[in-house]
């Protein structure tokens, strides 16, 4: 490869990695992975992934979910208050 080839290669890359970044940036998303599960993006490092059935118990147990938050309150940290 000649150096103005290179050059081309680098920019093409560093606009890949740039577009790479700012959709890892979103606040969230879901996606379907590769074993058929639902994942969930952007509520830490790593996704969340569950089945549909798994999905669909969890979203079933959101009342008694947000009551259990609520009566743990002051026991509870915040993602800025867990470091």
């Amino acid at each position: 490869m000649g150096e103005e080839n290179l050059r081309e290669e680098v920019e093409r890359l560093k606009a890949e990695n740039a577009a790479l970044r700012s959709v890892a940036g979103r606040s969230g998303g879901l996606k379907v992975s590769e074993k058929g599960g639902v994942s969930v993006y952007g509520l830490g490092r790593f996704p969340v992934t569950l089945y549909k059935e798994q999905w669909t118990r969890l979203l079933g147990m959101a009342d008694e979910i947000r009551a259990f938050i609520k009566e743990n309150e002051a026991r509870l940290k915040t993602k800025a208050s867990a470091s």
